[in-house]
């Protein structure tokens, strides 16, 4: 208890201190811990994924594509606290979108509060799930997509297509309303970038010599490295989305390292048993699915659940990968629809089954005596993914427009993105 104590004494100093925090409602532990949570998600972009994608594509175009999550990154940021933040959740306009009541942030001010923390605090971490949504999709089209095209896409999906989405589910709009289910970001992050991800990356078209010639990642190592920091800062995104230091958002931290164990053991053991090598890559994947798995159940589920969860997200995701994309011919470069759609799929449903309420009053699924919960949580799904894949067909099309096309010249993509659109090379090496 008393290191407890001085843990908490610790983190506060940390924060400068500030009238506001004197004000009625507001919960200087749970801010502390917002704050941190923010700090933690805000990683997972530029740095975890920034990694996890670098090191995944082939070594002429690692700079590209850690350039693309950056500069995704830095659009968000400025595009939510712009007009994002409001379309998400400014008031409410008929269950479809917030309206543009607090853009630039108007109406909020340090002395604002949203439950018992700084609105500006709610602002930024939110804005955090907005910037790593957009750059989830960066995976389906890496090696291939014009620079230009991206940035355009960035600024028209995060407001058309993540904003509303966002705002059905968290903003007080109709899915929210419906019942449905999304503790961290089932659909309003996983779903919604996994679909929007084959979209595109269906609109883009396969890479030269996909199918004909072996693409090897650039550095596993860097992807086990970029997976480590997904999993540190899922922490922030998963019981930071209590929004409280609760014991809700305690259980969502156990329940979050548990999911990403078991997606890591369960990939890790099926690539054994049918490649018979069990690759650091595999780990990795698993550990990012199960991760996956757990965001919209994460405050809703026990840890027995998390098990199960995590467990079927790993065998899930290496079929996805493995078996599906072969089968059904698209070219999703770094398996963004079949980690992140197909495990954000399963974990929704997952939520309508395993949904406790001695996690969480209110949230009950089929195995605690509502079956109705899967329903809602299967229309849930079912709406994201038509919305998403129609939504992200035309600000594709309106991308293309624009920009004047979607992809690069066939010269850069055989040459390398990293020289060609940045004139610049990920490592030197020297050749004695």
């Amino acid at each position: 208890m008393k290191l407890n104590r001085l843990l908490t004494a610790g983190i506060l100093t940390l924060i400068p201190f500030s009238p506001a925090l004197a004000s009625e409602g507001l919960n200087s532990g749970d801010t502390a811990w917002i704050i941190v949570s923010t700090a933690l998600v805000m990683m997972m972009t530029p740095a975890g994924l920034a990694l996890f994608y670098g090191g995944l594509s082939r070594y002429k175009n690692l700079l590209n594509t850690y350039a693309m999550t950056l500069v995704a990154y830095c659009l968000a940021s400025v595009v939510w606290v712009m007009w994002g933040y409001s379309l998400a959740f400014g008031p409410d306009k008929a269950g479809i979108i917030g309206g543009l009541g607090n853009a630039f942030l108007a109406g909020i001010s340090v002395d604002s509060v949203s439950g018992t923390i700084p609105t500006y605090v709610f602002v930024l971490f939110q804005m955090t799930f907005a910037c790593i949504t957009v750059a989830l999709v960066l995976g389906s089209i890496v090696d291939r997509m014009k620079f230009s095209s991206w940035i355009v896409f960035t600024v028209l999906w995060v407001t058309f297509i993540y904003a509303p989405i966002a705002h059905w589910v968290w903003g007080g709009g109709w899915m929210g309303d419906l019942g449905a289910l999304d503790f961290a970001g089932g659909n309003v992050v996983h779903i919604n970038a996994g679909v929007a991800g084959l979209v595109l990356s269906r609109m883009v078209g396969k890479r030269i010599g996909y199918g004909k010639e072996a693409m090897f990642p650039s550095s596993i190592a860097l992807t086990a490295l970029g997976a480590a920091l997904l999993w540190f800062g899922w922490f922030g995104f998963n019981a930071g989305s209590q929004l409280a230091a609760d014991g809700v958002a305690a259980s969502a931290f156990l329940v979050t390292n548990t999911s990403a164990a078991m997606g890591a053991l369960a990939w890790m053991f099926i690539e054994w048993k049918v490649n018979n090598k069990p690759t650091i890559l595999g780990m990795a994947s698993g550990v990012v699915s199960g991760l996956v798995a757990i965001t919209p159940a994460a405050g809703f589920v026990n840890m027995p659940a998390s098990l199960i969860i995590g467990g079927v997200a790993g065998l899930f995701g290496f079929y996805s990968v493995a078996v599906l994309k072969q089968k059904l011919g698209y070219d999703d470069s770094l398996d963004a629809f079949g980690v992140h759609g197909m495990c954000g799929i399963w974990g929704a449903i997952a939520t309508g089954l395993f949904a406790n309420p001695a996690i969480t009053e209110g949230a009950k699924g089929l195995f605690y005596g509502n079956p109705k919960q899967l329903v809602i949580q299967i229309v849930s799904i079912l709406a994201t993914a038509i919305f998403t894949a129609i939504g992200t067909l035309i600000v594709g099309f309106i991308t293309k427009l624009l920009t004047g096309g979607l992809r690069v010249e066939e010269e850069s993509e055989v040459t390398g993105l990293d020289n060609t659109v940045h004139g610049e090379r990920a490592f030197e090496i020297q050749l004695s």
